[in-house]
């Protein structure tokens, strides 16, 4: 039985809605346009008249005193109208989004290769690449630290280590029947949108400015310029209608771009654009953060857990950007689904001479999930049991668990772990038990090719872990022959919220979608907005768009009652009409006598999101409003003469809440899951020794292509509503898919471990490309050779 919502129950709604509604699979509201090319994105718009464009000149030293920037043979080149520099900047020279430290050009000093210098306005970009090249530049190159192990051994870091502890770890350490001790490198990620970053500034009376900027954070882009400038947030205006992709890496960064532009056109009063190709898009910008994280566990002879101690240092790279909060991510999600009763957890954020890593989708939660995931691994095979099982007996407990274990390692007690119930229906659906025993049987009887399995869950927390960024704000109107204006703080990158919100709307005004304009994302419209990350995107915008109808609801019915003299509580919205007293009438008829009656229909949304807190200090709260699981079982086969694998197959159970569109959903899924698996395999920085960063196109960095999706892929929504008053009961589904990835790296270490009979572990390092696959299999090979050999963890 479906808990009420509201007076009505869940499967009410879902019988009840409009065939656009919470609920139908509607398509992408930009599907069509996205397939014809007719989809309008920031390079797209027509270019005004006297359009400057905008090219960066970059630092090619990791960390340098600047002694010399003669830029007088730039200026003169022709076609030139404009060259920037930090000094020529009126306001601050900074787009930190949290902490300062970001300059928008290197003043004096430089912190990595591809740090911005200067840029250079021209009427063609060609010219502005010729003309910067002209630069006349003198460095003192200064010791430069590149990797989390140079940065530890000098102890850099951009901001202070934290730690949370609950229990006595060392001592349970210690006494411990079993004890593991490793480490495991995670590898970062670089966004890889389709549409790099772009801005386009115009400028209007008074000084003021409209950007065009392919962002999720618009309000940051307004708020950078205003400061860049020195002028009020009132005078910068950004406006986005869709993004060609963001992943996290278009939240903070994109106010570098939009910055250098809104400062070229204040200059010169003429419009400009920044659009960067791809390599210097990959270049200047952040990834995903690289970790390292050591770990001490604990275990008795059944792989229950009794304590353990984490050690997670990632590469913030030279500032903090969003660092603080994404690695107080990672810490939250080092438990993933396993009660922790005896836990250390230490973060070190680590200042390097490289580029500022910023946010990636899962925002520092998958890299502590990746080493529990790996923990879990070694311990089945250090006491001989299948992986499954003892993630079974480490998960969390029920809400009334009398055992108390339900409380994660910042003391937030999960009351809603259905995770026992997905793994039960996967087993079952995915033939776990059956084809463990079939793999198992191949490895014995082939020498060469191999075969790994591996069934690895999803606790996801949803909420921004900064308190104050879960809020949102709509704008609504109605016109008078019943169309609807929605507005929102939201962006969309592809993701589908823009469909999801005014399938909302739709719901609530029993109407169908198509009567619901759906505009661009403008800070004009909506003030202060929160970046669209932290998978909030559908919780915040949806509920303030719905806030914003019920508003209007509310007047519509209020006038509806003395108009026809009726009781208000008898008043139905429904998709034939609105059903007053014994009447029905249409929903333009009622939008038109309102209008003329002169009731208001307009109004704005608000929400913010109840029951979440957390005491930085104690590291103790309830930072997440709820928590969003998922399971997949990954199927690989790995040659081990040459490195190379395939993965034959993956079932996944998601779970969605009450799903708004499950066939958006859906994709959400696979997707977010192809990018994980490329993120856990093919995906790889390299930076040498002198921080230059050598995989910066396709040809050197490989994203997962057609042919490594899994042959077979089962997906399956778990659609049971949310047991906390989200959205229509919905849950987030924009960033938990990406950790189902883990089961793909997962198995290729399982597989790689059948050469030893699943005795020892082979200590892959992420990203598992190839190289690393095939070194593991002739290192367990060696030692097999070797039995007296310990195994080591360094």
């Amino acid at each position: 039985m479906h808990e009420p919502i509201h007076g009505i129950t869940v499967n009410q709604i879902r019988a009840d809605h409009v065939n656009s509604g919470v609920g139908a699979s509607v398509k992408h509201d930009s599907a069509i346009k996205h397939v014809s090319g007719e989809a309008l994105y920031t390079d797209d718009l027509s270019e005004p008249r006297d359009l400057l464009h905008i090219y960066i000149a970059q630092s090619t030293q990791a960390h340098a005193k600047i002694l010399r920037l003669d830029l007088d043979a730039v200026k003169a080149y022709p076609g030139v109208m404009a060259v920037i520099q930090a000094s020529d900047v009126p306001g601050k020279n900074d787009f930190g989004a949290v902490i300062e430290g970001d300059p928008i050009f290197a003043d004096g000093l430089v912190e990595y290769v591809g740090q911005s210098l200067f840029a250079v306005a021209a009427e063609h970009i060609d010219i502005a690449r010729k003309a910067a090249a002209l630069a006349q530049i003198e460095y003192e190159p200064l010791p430069a630290l590149i990797t989390v192990r140079d940065a530890l051994a000098s102890d850099s870091f951009v901001l202070p280590s934290k730690t949370f502890r609950r229990g006595e770890p060392e001592a349970h350490l210690a006494q411990a029947k079993h004890r593991l001790q490793g480490e495991i490198k995670i590898g970062g990620q670089d966004h890889y949108y389709l549409e790099s970053n772009i801005a386009l500034a115009l400028s209007g009376e008074d000084g003021d400015l409209k950007i065009f900027s392919s962002t999720q954070h618009p309000t940051e882009i307004q708020h950078c310029c205003a400061r860049v400038l020195g002028v009020p947030d009132h005078a910068i205006n950004v406006e986005v209608r869709r993004m060609g992709g963001g992943f996290g890496g278009k939240e903070s960064q994109p106010a570098l771009f939009a910055s250098i532009a809104a400062l070229v056109t204040h200059h010169t009063g003429r419009p400009s654009k920044l659009r960067l190709d791809r390599d210097d898009d990959m270049t200047i910008t952040g990834k995903r953060h690289d970790y390292l994280i050591r770990y001490d566990v604990g275990f008795d002879g059944q792989g229950r857990i009794q304590a353990i101690a984490f050690e997670a240092a990632s590469r913030c790279g030279m500032s903090a950007d969003l660092s603080g909060s994404i690695n107080d991510r990672t810490m939250f999600h080092l438990d993933n689904a396993y009660y922790l009763e005896h836990v250390s957890i230490v973060s070190h954020r680590c200042k390097t001479h490289t580029v500022s890593n910023t946010a990636f989708r899962g925002f520092g939660g998958p890299q502590g999930m990746v080493a529990i995931e790996r923990v879990i691994d070694e311990i089945a095979y250090q006491v001989g049991k299948d992986p499954l099982d003892v993630r079974k007996i480490n998960f969390y407990g029920p809400a009334d668990d009398p055992a108390g274990r339900n409380v994660t390692p910042y003391f937030m007690t999960v009351t809603d772990n259905i995770l026992p119930e997905i793994i039960s229906e996967l087993e079952t659906t995915a033939d776990y038990t059956a084809r463990r025993a079939q793999i198992m049987q191949f490895n014995r009887e082939n020498t060469y090719l191999k075969k790994g399995l591996s069934l690895t869950p999803v606790k996801f927390g949803i909420s921004f872990t900064a308190t104050h960024l879960n809020q949102a704000g709509a704008l609504m109107h109605i016109y008078s022959d019943g169309s609807i204006h929605l507005n929102h703080g939201g962006t969309e990158m592809g993701q589908g919220l823009f469909t999801k919100v005014a399938q909302i709307v739709a719901e609530e005004f029993q109407v169908e979608i198509d009567r619901i304009k759906i505009t661009a994302t403008t800070t004009d419209k909506v003030p202060n907005t929160s970046p669209t990350a932290a998978s909030s995107g559908c919780d915040l915008n949806g509920q303030a768009a719905r806030n914003a109808a019920l508003i209007l609801k509310g007047r519509l019915t209020e006038f509806a009652a003395e108009h026809y003299s009726v009781d208000a509580a008898t008043i139905r919205f429904t998709a034939e009409g609105v059903i007053v007293g014994d009447k029905l009438i249409a929903f333009n008829a009622l939008i038109q006598k309102a209008y003329f009656a002169r009731i208001s229909l307009s109004t704005t949304g608000f929400y913010s999101t109840p029951k979440i807190h957390f005491n930085a200090e104690s590291g103790k709260g309830h930072p997440f409003f709820y928590f969003a699981y998922g399971a997949a079982v990954s199927e690989v086969t790995v040659d081990t003469l040459t490195g190379e694998y395939k993965v034959d197959r993956v079932d996944i159970v998601h779970d969605c809440g009450a799903s708004i569109n499950p066939a958006i959903d859906t994709g959400q899924v696979e997707g977010g899951f192809i990018q994980g698996m490329g993120w856990l395999t093919t995906e790889e920085l390299v930076y040498d020794e002198c921080g230059v960063l050598r995989t910066h196109a396709p040809s050197t960095y490989k994203i997962p292509a057609c042919g490594d999706r899994p042959r077979i892929m089962n997906i399956q929504l778990r659609c049971d509503p949310n047991r906390e008053e989200s959205v229509y009961r919905s849950k987030a589904v924009g960033e938990p898919p990406l950790m189902l990835g883990i089961s793909v790296f997962n198995a290729l270490n399982d597989a790689v471990a059948s050469l030893a009979d699943y005795g020892r572990h082979p200590q892959i390092d992420a990203p598992a490309t190839p190289e690393r696959v095939l070194m593991a299999c002739a290192k367990l090979r060696e030692r097999e050779c070797k039995p007296d050999q310990a195994l080591t963890h360094a």
